[in-house]
């Protein structure tokens, strides 16, 4: 609604499926290759990502992949069903690892490296392989890839001028939310913070369109459509100096996503957790990161590298979380 529809379609929303296909327990461990926890934590959260995961395991991609040379898709299918279909305890993470640079020329091996920028990277690499052979395709349609039914969802700014009442919005696709927590104690509140309309005036007032004058106006964004998996940030890294906030910030197992939307649905937007990464130190490039996940048989994992350990779900919830997956 307000939006521009697609002129392709590139991949039938209907053919994601998220739910596990197969039931098996927690797939392999992944071996630190010298300060690779921060890509070992990311892979594991992707790898149980129920609807990648299945579209990953049906081998679908590379059956019709005519990419010469790098493909960001091939390459985690290949993780993926090698993790999945391993009889060992640990592997190594080599399909990913050999790409490293490809992912993101500024990366390299023995580096640590920001595991949100990391997964960033990681998934604009798959979006780009989808959309490849696919030139001059409108915003719209760039939304139809299997990474964007999955990750991606669209962010509404309405801008309202408080003089004349006339509004303005423009839209803004997502594949993550990065939410502020200095003034939050839980996710809740910082999405609450997030969505709450600042007022715009004096300097920075609006010039509007309709009443041709500089006003007040008051600036407001929400999510427009809410993606199936909900890919959260918590931003513990200062921009500027780097330094870590540290604090606890409270997150539920399951989440309405409905408070914070454009138009309000009538019955709860639900989101079931599924994997958390932690890191542990002082700055994002330094430290350790590892994560929790919900394998395919309903049950929860500690991954720290090479080690793969049953967990409960409590204390999953009690981590001082960096990034924070839910599905639908």
């Amino acid at each position: 609604k307000g939006m521009a529809s697609p002129q392709r379609i590139l991949f039938p929303p209907e053919k994601i499926c998220m739910d596990w296909q197969q039931r098996q327990r927690a797939g392999a461990g992944l071996h630190n290759l010298n300060n690779t926890c921060f890509l070992n934590s990311v892979l594991q959260c992707l790898t149980y990502t129920p609807p990648l995961a299945n579209y990953l395991l049906s081998r679908e991609h590379s059956q019709s992949c005519h990419q010469q040379g790098f493909c960001m898709m091939c390459v985690m299918e290949v993780h993926v069903n090698n993790v999945l279909h391993s009889s060992a305890s640990a592997i190594q993470p080599r399909a990913v690892v050999g790409v490293l640079t490809r992912i993101g020329e500024h990366f390299q091996l023995g580096v640590q490296e920001d595991a949100h920028e990391f997964l960033r990277y990681t998934v604009d690499a798959m979006q780009r392989a989808c959309l490849s052979g696919s030139s001059n395709l409108d915003i719209s349609s760039q939304a139809t890839t299997i990474v964007h039914e999955i990750f991606g969802g669209f962010l509404r700014s309405r801008v309202a001028c408080l003089s004349c009442k006339a509004t303005s919005d423009t839209y803004e696709a997502f594949l993550d939310i990065p939410l502020d927590i200095k003034e939050a104690s839980s996710i809740t509140g910082a999405l609450e913070d997030f969505v709450k309309p600042e007022q715009l005036d004096g300097e920075n007032g609006y010039k509007c369109s309709k009443c041709e004058q500089l006003a007040t106006a008051s600036k407001s964004v929400t999510i427009h459509c809410s993606p199936n998996v909900l890919t959260v940030c918590l931003k513990r890294f200062d921009a500027f100096s780097g330094r870590k906030i540290s604090k606890e910030v409270q997150y539920p197992e399951y989440l309405d996503l409905g408070a914070y939307m454009s138009e309000a649905a009538g019955e709860p937007l639900l989101y079931s957790l599924y994997a958390v990464l932690v890191h542990e130190g002082f700055g994002s490039r330094t430290g350790h990161y590892y994560c929790f996940v919900k394998a395919s048989d309903g049950r929860w994992y500690k991954m720290n590298d090479a080690s793969v350990r049953l967990c409960d779900i409590k204390k999953v919830l009690c981590q001082r979380a960096y990034l924070l997956f839910y599905a639908r």
